[in-house]
């Protein structure tokens, strides 16, 4: 049997979000693995309860003895976000930067777990040798610190895995992207490129963090009253825009919101934002002046406990907004989060508040790549063969068009459990599939996506609740009358619902003997069944029923 090089997502392909690469080198019954990436996407309301959602790993989680490591490309939760949930069943080292090294120590610590003898920490442009792969960190440009594309070497051959990047030629902080660095990986040849996805329809350049802080110094100096700004905490680059932003125009500045004074604090213990004014406390600043004082908001995105949301509901203890004051929304509109952020600025507008987001003035860039972004590094790089990842099916479907058209040898289109050979052979191929699937974080526990309780949680969030406790007497008569409570019912007359149920459970009783315990569950599912029907024809709902039978 001859050695082979292969690759495998079990996240992040055929979707944006949740990150999880794999890739594999030896022969079929001994090889070694490494992680690239172990990322989180975030629930809508069509699972209500849930947050978090992650990869499963069970396919690597059976492999796990034969785990190098885990290697992080960055800190977005899109790739480190399920780093705590994961990790305990593979228990391997963890190799990341120091920026994102700090963040990922944060989550294991709040999770109560010591992670230090397992947390490596790798130098900008480090080399990290996990035989038989060699890793070299190549810090790219995104809108995070110390984004890493991953040049892997093997026996059989290099690939570059892009991780997330964008051509940004002043990136405000870290270095620009290092075109020479990346023509010299060319130059020694790439069999495969993985690579990001997710501005492959957007024509042109996906600019510069410079341009943003020129065009928001200008917004900001034509603004007279309170200024909040939302935007994503981990954009670092943006952070310290809006720093300079209010230091250029004599105001204060407050962090409101846990992740913003996270990502301040890591950025700062890394050394970045060592030039900026320091940042007051949000109930310092209600003793300044509206004209006076910048906050800086998390909640960009009109999530429902984010800083903004409560500051736009008049519900946050420090921060205070009102008619003739302005929010900017530095950040994009991510596809799925319409409804909620244009319901967010219609509440502002309506109460005389300017809404600026990226509608109406140059106030964000994206931090991936567009089109002519992807031709440099295709260019660059000049790959035997492209792989599309980081991106839904329409658009790893238009990157495959994009890589064509660009003449590149080979592409293959994959989807997460296909496992794919790299080499040997001239281009990659899928020739096996992995079990994949996703893990819902429900409470304290990683369920999957049909649950029991998630099912029901569902259940109950479109047809409510109904709940009949019935006591029962020695005689097998009813004891006065059933205890009812129900929630989500839409009931116009208690009462008149109330006699209903009770005579409907009275009828149904009357065909049983209540005191046989051997009927005991026919007795408590003909009552379930009744009081659904009754509810049903009252209501058009037909609840999660529970009957207690309770002998007195």
């Amino acid at each position: 049997m001859k050695e082979e090089l292969l690759f495998c997502p079990l996240g992040g392909s055929g979707e944006i979000g949740m990150n999880l690469n794999l890739y594999a080198y030896g022969k079929p019954d001994n090889q070694k693995w490494i992680i690239v990436d172990v990322g989180v996407t975030f629930a809508d309301d069509t699972v209500p309860g849930i947050d978090l959602i992650y990869p499963d790993p069970g396919f690597i989680v059976d492999k796990k003895d034969d785990v190098l490591g885990i290697i992080l490309t960055h800190a977005h939760e899109d790739h480190i976000g399920a780093i705590a949930h994961i990790w305990p069943k593979l228990k391997c080292n963890i190799y990341a930067t120091p920026f994102t090294a700090v963040l990922v120590r944060e989550k294991f610590k709040e999770k109560k777990i010591d992670i230090t003898s397992n947390l490596k920490v790798v130098e900008l442009n480090g080399i990290l040798n996990l035989d038989p792969f060699n890793i070299e960190f190549v810090t790219l440009t995104h809108s995070i610190l110390e984004p890493n594309g991953l040049k892997i070497n093997t026996p059989l051959g290099t690939v570059l895995h892009t991780g997330d990047w964008k051509c940004d030629p002043n990136p405000l902080i870290g270095d620009r992207i290092d075109e020479n660095k990346l023509k010299q990986i060319g130059d020694e040849g790439v069999i495969a490129m993985i690579c990001d996805s997710t501005n492959v329809f957007s024509v042109g350049r996906s600019g510069s963090e410079m341009d943003v802080r020129k065009n928001m110094l200008k917004v900001i100096e034509r603004l007279k009253k309170r200024i909040i700004v939302t935007s994503f905490a981990s954009n670092v680059a943006r952070m310290e825009s809006v720093f300079y932003c209010a230091e250029k125009t004599g105001r204060y500045i407050s962090l409101v919101g846990r992740s913003m004074h996270r990502i301040f604090k890591a950025a700062r213990e890394c050394g970045y934002l060592k030039n900026v004014i320091e940042p007051i406390d949000p109930r310092d600043a209600k003793n300044i002046g509206r004209e006076k004082i910048i906050y800086l908001c998390t909640g960009s995105q009109g999530e429902p406990m984010g800083a903004m949301m409560r500051v736009a509901s008049y519900v946050h203890p420090d921060v205070f907004i009102e008619k003739g004051d302005a929010v900017i929304f530095s950040s994009k509109i991510i596809p799925g989060n319409e409804k909620k952020l244009y319901k967010l600025h219609n509440q502002l507008v309506k109460e005389g508040i300017e809404v600026i987001s990226e509608e109406n003035e140059f106030i964000h860039v994206s931090g991936h790549p567009n089109r002519e972004d992807l031709k440099d590094m295709y260019n660059w790089v000049r790959p035997n063969s492209i792989i599309p990842v980081h991106g839904e099916h329409r658009h790893m479907i238009e990157h495959v068009k994009f890589a064509k058209e660009m003449q590149i040898p080979f592409t293959a289109k994959v989807e997460n459990g296909d496992i794919v050979k790299l080499s040997p052979g001239n281009k990659p191929e899928v020739f096996d599939k992995a079990p994949s699937g996703r893990l819902y974080v429900d409470g304290n526990i990683a369920v999957e996506e049909d649950s029991r309780s998630i099912k029901e949680r569902k259940n109950i969030s479109a047809n409510g609740i109904l709940d009949v406790t019935i006591l029962v007497t020695p005689k097998g008569n009813i004891h006065n009358k059933p205890i009812l409570n129900y929630c989500g019912l839409p009931i116009d007359n208690d009462e008149d619902y109330q006699y209903e149920i009770e005579n409907i459970i009275e009828k149904t009783s009357k065909t049983f003997s209540l005191n046989n315990h051997n009927q005991k569950e026919n007795i408590i599912d003909a009552i379930k069944t009744s009081c659904r029907k009754v509810t049903k024809e009252i209501t058009g709902k037909k609840p999660v029923t529970n009957i207690k039978l309770i002998r007195i």
